[in-house]
C-alpha cells in the first residue's frame, strides 16, 4: 500500500513537471564564480568608482573588476575584508581589526593606508568592520560595537557606541540611522546619538534597511516585515508578499533608482518587490545565481543590480531591454512561435503549445493534446488558429479543438474571394479550410501542386505565389472552387533561406542574396535595393530569414552581431533601419536556420524564439549610452627575466633595450547582451586601425628606436567609446647611435679614411716598385729572349754555313773523284797504247801525281774539318794507333761514299778498298754484325 502511495506521489509530481514549467522571465544575469575571479567565496560589500569600476569586500581582500579583467589585492592583516566603500579617488576597506583606505599609484595599483592606527583610542578586542558610509564631509565606519565618524577635511575621528549584531548604516533623506540592540534606532546630531524610537519591533528585530517614502521612512526588518516609521509611531505595511518574506530571512536589502525593493536572503536567493509591495521577480539559484545567500547589493550607475553571494558574485542588467526565459531542463524547447491573444500568452515549441495569463507570475502550461511541433500561431477575425506539425487547431482559452488532419499547417491566410475560405500551407501543398454554421472545419486539398507551402501570398482572388526554399517561387492559378490549381509557373531561385510576404502592399522574396520586390507589371522579382542595403551589409549580413512583426509594421532581420529592424521613417515612408546589438552567441542558440522568429506581444514588447526558451526584447528601453575606455597596466617584457611594470604618468623614455610592451586596456561594461570590442593602433609603425578583437590586451615585441603613440579605442555594441586612450613613448637610440657615438663614428671614420688612404698610397707604391720590378724583368726576359733569338740567328747562320761548307765538301770530294776518275780514265787509255813512247810515260807519271796529289787531300780535309771540325779528333782521341791513311778512310766512310767512291780518291783499287775497310774493322775490334759506317756515322 505504501509503495503504491509512493508511486502516485511520482506520478503527479510528473505530471506537474510535465504541465507546469519552472521558470520565469529575468533580466540577463552574469555570475562569476571563485574560480573567474581568483579570490575567496564570500563577498561582503560592493563600490563603485568614479571610472566606473567595481570593487569587492572578498575574504581573501579587495577585487577591482574592469570589465575585462578581475584584480586581487590582499587584505593588510590577512584577514576577510568586510566592507568597502569608494569616495572620489579613495577606497575605503574595513576587516578585522583594521579600516583604511586604498589609493591608486603611478602605475595603476593600488596602494593601502591605514587609518585605524590613528585613532586615540584602541579598537575593541575582536571588532570587525561591517559597514562603510559615506555622509557629506564624513566617512562612517561601522562595527558591531561602534560608530567611527572620520572626518575627512581635517582627518579627526568621532566615536560613538552602537551595539548590534548586524550593522546597517541606514541614510534617509539626508539623515542617518542606526540600530542599537534592545534600545532601538538612533539618528545622529552634533555628534551625539539621539534617539529616534524605541518601539518594541525596533528594540528586538535587527533592521536591514531603511528607505524615504516622502512623508515617511520605510524600514525593513530581518524577518522580511516593512514598517513605516514617523512621528506618530510604527505601523506595519501590509503587503501580497508578507507570505513568502515571512518564511525567508533577509540579510540585506536596497531601493533601486526605479522604486522597486531589492531583499537579499539567506537560504532563498532575492526577491524584487514593486513599490505596492507585489513580488515581481523571484530569482534564485535555480534561475542563475550563483548562490542563495546574498551577503550585500549594489546597483552601479547603469542600474546593473550586483550581488555579493556567499559563493560567487552575479550581476542583474535590471534595465536591460531584454529578459529571458531560459528553460534549462528542456520541457518547452525551442520556441517557434508565440502570440499574445486574450491576454494569454502562447507559446509555440517544438514540444506543443504551452500558455500562461499574462498578469500571473506562474509558468508556462502544456496545452492538452497539442504535443509536437508547433510552427504557427495566428489570430484570424477573433479566433486564435494553430498549425501543428498533425495539422490544425483552434485554440480556446486553454483548450485546442483539433479541426484538419492534413499535417504540417506551416500557414493560414484568408481567401480574397469569401471570409468564409482559409488557404492553408501544409508540408504537401496547399488546402482549405471553410466556416460552416459558426464553425471552421477542413474543406479539401488543392490538387495539382505538392510541393511544401510554408509562404505564400496572394496576387489576386485566384493567384497565388508559393516559395519553397530549393526550387523557386510557384505562381499557381486556383479555380474558382479552389479544387486544383489550374496553371503553374514558376521562377527560378534566386538563393537559398527564402521567404516570401507581404509588406506594405508589397509582395517581398528574400534569400541570402538580396530582398527582392515583385514587380506585378513585368511578372518577375526585381532587387530591392534600400532594403537589401538594410539587411545585406557587406560587414554584417542577415542569418536566416527576415521576419514581419504582426502589426506588419517592421521587418526583422538578425546578423552575427546585430538584431535589425527596417520601419518607415517619421517624417516620411522611407523605410529607416535600427540595429540592436547582440552577443555573437545569441544568434547562435536561436536554433534551426532559417526558423528565426520575433513577434510583437503589445506595445513596444517582442518576443524572440530560441533554441531553449525565449527572449524578449522591449524597444522602449533602448538607449544610448557613452562608454570611455582607458589603459590599466603596460609592462615591459622580456624573455629571459620576469615583466616590469611602466608608470603610466612619469617617465615615458625607455632605453632601446626595453623595446618590448603589453598594453592592458578595458571598458567597465557589465551588460550580459553588450560586448566589447577593440581596436588599437600605434602610430610610428602601424599607422592604420587594427582588425576588431575582443582581446582586451596586444603586445608588441622588439620595437625600434623612436618616438611612439600607442591608441585604443572600443566599440560597445555598435557604440563608439566617446574618446580614444594614448599614451605616448620614446625609445631612445642605442648606445652605438648616440650623438657620442656618431662623433667618434666621425672620428674614427676619417682616421679610417686617412689609414686607408696611406695604406692604399704604400699598397700602389709598392705595387709600382713591383710594376717596374716586374717591368725590368720583363725587359730582361726580352733581352735575353733577344739574345736566344740572336744565338738562335747564329746557330741558324752556322748551320747554314755547315750546311754550306757541307755542299763545298760533296762538291770538293765529287769534283776530286770526278777528276780522278777521268785521270785514271785517261791514263787506262794510255796504258793501252803500244807505243813505248817517253813522253807517254811522261804523261802517266803526272796524272799519277795528279791523282795522288797532297793538296787535293788537304783541301778535303780543310773543307771536311769546317763541316765536321770534331770528328777526326775524336776518332784520334779513341784510335790512337790510326794511321794517316785510316783517318782518311774515316773521312770518307763519315760521308757515306760507296767503295767504288773512295777507290779513286785514295788511287787504288775497289778490291784494295774493301781490303782497306777491313783491316779498319780490325782496329776498332768492331764486331762482324755491326757496320763499319754505321759506326762511323754515329761518332
Amino acid at each position: 500500500m505504501k509503495i503504491l502511495n509512493i508511486l502516485k506521489i511520482f506520478f503527479y509530481i510528473f505530471i506537474f513537471l510535465s504541465f507546469g514549467i519552472c521558470a520565469q522571465e529575468l533580466p540577463p544575469i552574469q555570475s562569476f564564480s571563485p574560480i573567474d575571479y581568483s579570490a575567496g567565496n564570500q563577498n561582503w560589500s560592493l563600490s563603485q568608482s568614479e571610472n566606473n569600476y567595481i570593487y569587492v569586500a572578498n575574504n581573501d581582500g579587495l577585487l577591482e573588476y574592469n570589465g575585462a579583467n578581475w584584480q586581487l589585492y590582499p587584505s593588510p592583516n590577512g584577514t576577510p575584508l568586510r566592507s568597502v566603500k569608494v569616495v572620489g579617488e579613495r577606497i575605503y576597506t574595513g576587516c578585522y581589526m583594521e579600516f583604511g583606505y586604498w589609493t591608486k599609484d603611478e602605475f595603476g595599483h593600488l596602494n593601502y593606508n591605514a587609518l585605524s592606527n590613528e585613532l586615540k583610542d584602541s579598537l575593541i578586542e575582536d571588532e570587525q568592520f561591517w559597514n562603510i558610509s559615506e555622509f557629506k564631509d564624513w566617512v562612517i565606519f561601522q562595527s558591531l560595537d561602534r560608530l567611527y565618524i572620520y572626518n575627512t577635511n581635517n582627518e579627526s575621528f568621532e566615536i560613538l557606541d552602537a551595539k548590534t549584531t548586524r550593522a546597517a548604516i541606514l541614510e534617509v533623506n539626508n539623515t542617518i540611522y542606526f540600530q542599537r540592540i534592545n534600545e532601538g534606532i538612533f539618528t545622529i546630531e552634533n555628534g551625539k546619538s539621539v534617539l529616534v524610537s524605541d518601539d518594541a519591533v525596533l528594540k528586538n528585530d535587527i533592521v536591514v534597511g531603511a528607505f524615504d517614502m516622502g512623508n515617511t521612512t520605510l524600514i525593513v526588518t530581518e524577518k522580511g516585515a516593512f514598517y513605516f516609521l514617523d512621528q506618530y509611531g510604527l505601523n506595519r505595511w501590509v503587503i501580497s508578499a508578507d507570505k513568502e518574506l515571512s518564511a525567508s530571512q533577509v540579510y540585506s536589502s536596497m531601493r533601486l533608482k526605479d522604486g522597486s525593493f531589492i531583499l537579499g536572503t539567506i537560504s532563498k536567493g532575492i526577491f524584487q518587490l514593486d513599490q505596492k509591495g507585489n513580488i515581481m521577480r523571484h530569482i534564485n539559484q535555480e534561475n542563475g545565481l550563483n548562490n542563495n545567500t546574498v551577503l550585500s547589493l549594489f546597483e552601479d550607475v547603469d542600474h546593473n543590480l550586483w550581488l555579493g553571494l556567499d559563493n560567487g558574485i552575479s550581476v542583474l542588467n535590471i534595465d536591460s531591454p531584454f529578459n529571458e526565459y531560459i528553460d534549462e531542463v528542456g520541457r518547452v524547447g525551442a520556441v517557434y512561435t508565440a502570440i499574445l491573444f486574450n491576454n494569454i500568452r502562447y507559446l509555440g515549441t517544438n514540444q506543443g503549445l504551452f500558455y500562461k495569463r499574462e498578469e500571473q507570475n506562474g509558468d508556462y502550461t502544456l496545452i492538452e493534446n497539442t504535443k509536437g511541433q508547433v510552427w504557427m500561431l495566428k489570430q484570424i477575425d477573433g479566433t486564435l488558429f494553430c498549425g501543428h506539425h498533425n495539422g490544425t487547431f483552434i485554440i480556446n482559452g486553454e483548450n485546442a479543438k483539433k479541426i484538419s488532419d492534413f499535417p504540417g499547417t506551416w500557414d493560414i491566410q484568408k481567401i480574397v474571394a469569401g471570409n468564409d475560405l482559409l488557404l492553408q500551407g501544409n508540408y504537401k501543398g496547399l488546402s482549405v479550410l471553410e466556416r460552416t454554421d459558426g464553425q471552421w472545419k477542413f474543406k479539401n486539398k488543392i490538387n495539382g501542386f505538392d510541393n511544401s507551402s510554408r509562404f505564400f501570398e496572394f496576387i489576386n482572388a485566384q493567384q497565388v505565389l508559393v516559395n519553397h526554399d530549393y526550387k523557386g517561387v510557384f505562381d499557381l492559378k486556383i479555380d474558382a472552387g479552389f479544387d486544383k490549381v489550374t496553371e503553374t509557373k514558376k521562377e527560378e531561385s534566386k538563393g537559398t533561406g527564402s521567404s516570401l510576404f507581404k509588406y506594405k502592399d508589397d509582395i517581398i522574396y528574400t534569400t541570402i542574396n538580396g530582398v527582392f520586390k515583385l514587380r506585378t507589371d513585368q511578372h518577375k522579382f526585381i532587387l530591392d535595393s534600400v532594403l537589401t542595403s538594410h539587411f545585406f551589409g557587406e560587414d554584417d549580413p542577415i542569418i536566416g530569414i527576415l521576419n514581419l512583426d504582426g502589426q506588419a509594421e517592421k521587418l526583422w532581420g538578425f546578423t552575427k552581431n546585430n538584431i535589425i529592424y527596417v520601419a518607415p521613417g517619421k517624417f516620411n515612408n522611407e523605410p529607416q533601419a535600427t540595429k540592436i546589438s547582440i552577443p555573437s552567441s545569441f544568434r547562435k542558440n536561436m536554433g534551426v536556420l532559417g526558423f528565426e522568429s520575433i513577434t510583437h506581444l503589445k506595445d513596444q514588447l517582442y518576443l524572440i524564439g530560441m533554441s531553449h526558451g525565449y527572449i524578449t526584447l522591449n524597444l522602449d528601453k533602448l538607449k544610448r549610452k557613452e562608454y570611455q575606455i582607458s589603459i590599466n597596466a603596460i609592462f615591459q617584457e622580456y624573455y629571459d627575466s620576469p615583466n616590469t611594470e611602466v608608470n603610466l604618468k612619469g617617465d615615458n623614455i625607455f632605453k632601446s633595450s626595453d623595446n618590448s610592451f603589453r598594453f592592458f586596456f578595458s571598458v567597465p561594461n557589465y551588460d550580459k547582451y553588450t560586448e566589447v570590442n577593440y581596436q588599437y593602433q600605434l602610430t610610428g609603425i602601424y599607422d592604420e586601425w587594427s582588425s576588431w578583437t575582443k582581446t582586451p590586451d596586444i603586445s608588441f615585441k622588439n620595437l625600434s628606436f623612436g618616438d611612439y603613440i600607442f591608441k585604443v579605442r572600443a566599440k560597445v555594441g555598435n557604440t563608439l567609446t566617446k574618446d580614444v586612450a594614448t599614451y605616448s613613448f620614446v625609445i631612445a637610440k642605442p648606445w652605438y647611435l648616440s650623438n657620442t657615438a656618431i662623433a667618434l663614428y666621425i672620428l674614427g671614420s676619417i682616421f679610417i679614411v686617412v689609414l686607408i688612404h696611406k695604406l692604399y698610397k704604400a699598397y700602389y707604391k709598392k705595387q709600382q716598385d713591383l710594376l717596374v720590378l716586374e717591368n725590368k724583368k720583363r725587359l730582361k726576359r726580352k733581352k735575353l729572349k733577344a739574345q736566344k733569338k740572336i744565338i738562335q740567328l747564329n746557330n741558324e747562320k752556322l748551320q747554314s754555313e755547315i750546311e754550306s761548307k757541307n755542299r763545298e765538301l760533296a762538291v770538293s770530294t765529287m769534283s776530286i773523284i770526278k777528276k780522278n776518275e777521268f785521270l785514271n780514265t785517261i791514263k787506262e787509255e794510255l796504258k793501252k797504247t803500244k807505243i813505248a813512247d817517253p813522253q807517254i810515260k811522261a804523261v802517266i807519271r803526272t796524272i799519277d801525281r795528279n791523282i795522288g796529289n797532297e793538296d787535293d787531300w788537304k783541301f778535303f780535309e780543310e773543307a771536311f774539318n769546317n763541316a765536321d771540325k770534331d770528328f777526326l779528333k775524336k776518332v784520334k782521341t779513341i784510335h790512337e794507333d790510326f794511321t794517316p791513311s785510316d783517318l782518311r778512310l774515316c773521312a770518307y766512310l763519315r760521308l757515306n761514299l760507296s767503295s767504288k767512291e773512295i777507290a779513286p780518291l785514295l788511287n787504288i783499287s775497289v778490291r784494295s778498298v774493301e781490303v782497306k775497310r777491313y783491316r779498319l774493322r780490325k782496329k776498332m775490334n768492331l764486331s762482324h754484325e755491326m757496320s763499319l759506317t754505321d759506326y762511323i756515322l754515329n761518332l
